[in-house]
Formats: C-alpha cells, structure tokens, sequence
C-alpha cells in the first residue's frame, strides 16, 4: 500500500495594504449636507470612527506650518494671536502663560522643555473631542469638518474610548521642535 501525504496547505497572510482608509469626511461639502439631516452626535461618532479607522497623515508635525491650523494662527486671545503665543514658547519667554494661552485654543501642552537655552521640544495635543473649544474657532472660520483636516497634519492621533470611569478622549498631537 501506498500512502503518500499531501503538504499542509499554506495560510495565506493579509497583506497589510499601503493604502490608507478612505475619511468621506474630509471633503466639507459632504460633511456639510450630512450635517443638515443627521443629529450632531451622530455625525461627530460617524466622522470619529473615519478618523480613527485612516490614523494621523503624519503630513505635518509642525504646528506653524500645518495648513489645517492656518486659520488659528492669526486669531487673538488673551491678547495675542496664535502664531504669537507658539513664538513666546518657542524663544521661551513668559514661561507660566504658557498653559493658559493653549488653553483657550483647545491646546493642551503634553511636555515641554523649560531650560532657559536649547530647543523647546513641545509636545502639544489638539483636543478634538465634541466640547473641543476649538470646535467654536473653526466654526467662526467656516470650517465644518476641522477634526479630519486636523488629523490629516497630525503626527501622531491619541482616542481613547469611554469606559465606566472614563469619558471619551481624543487628540490631534502635533511637535513645535523649535
């Protein structure tokens, strides 16, 4: 008797695809319509699972030269505008305002080097969560679908999902490594 055995059969493995996930919500005149028939949190949750499905575009890290960011940085709070305040953190100057001033932006300041010389190496995360304060400075400047213009410039994309004990949380981080 002959008995001959076959080779196990090779799993194919899924290649991982080059190709980012499509974000539908980047086009603003779609998020606009789909606006107009859709609750507020439903848009915002649809738009979330776009963003966290495509990750950060990692397109740029920079927070001067982010082109989704444009619109902020000649807007004044506190008495200077945006580019201003990332210019003091920058020449590390007026040190403890620092926090207040992103603050107001929907900026938080993850880290930071306060040493009087050397580069700042700021770590800054964009809040983009629904109560985002920069959610009303985007709206003023007409720009609806901020979260995924943001996200497309972002290095890096934070989300961290609600639990019990923890409310939803999402940021945009971006580096000022001046």
């Amino acid at each position: 008797m002959n008995t001959t055995t076959k080779p196990a059969a090779q799993k194919k493995r899924a290649e991982p695809s080059a190709e980012r996930a499509a974000n539908p919500f980047l086009d603003a005149e779609l998020y606009t319509r789909t606006r107009e028939y859709s609750p507020r949190e439903a848009i915002f949750s649809k738009e979330m699972k776009a963003i966290n499905e495509r990750g950060a575009g990692k397109r740029n890290r920079d927070p001067l030269q982010a082109p989704s960011l444009q619109p902020l940085l000649g807007m004044v709070k506190k008495g200077l505008s945006l580019k201003d305040m990332f210019g003091k953190i920058i020449a590390g100057t007026d040190k403890g305002l620092w926090e207040g001033w992103m603050s107001t932006f929907g900026f938080e300041i993850r880290s930071v080097n306060y040493a009087p010389t050397g580069k700042r190496n700021a770590v800054l995360a964009l809040d983009i969560g629904i109560s985002s304060k920069a959610n009303a400075l985007f709206a003023k400047e007409g720009i609806p679908n901020w979260r995924s213009l943001v996200v497309e410039d972002c290095a890096e994309l934070k989300i961290r999902h609600a639990t019990e004990k923890t409310p939803f949380d999402a940021c945009a981080v971006f580096y000022l490594d001046k």
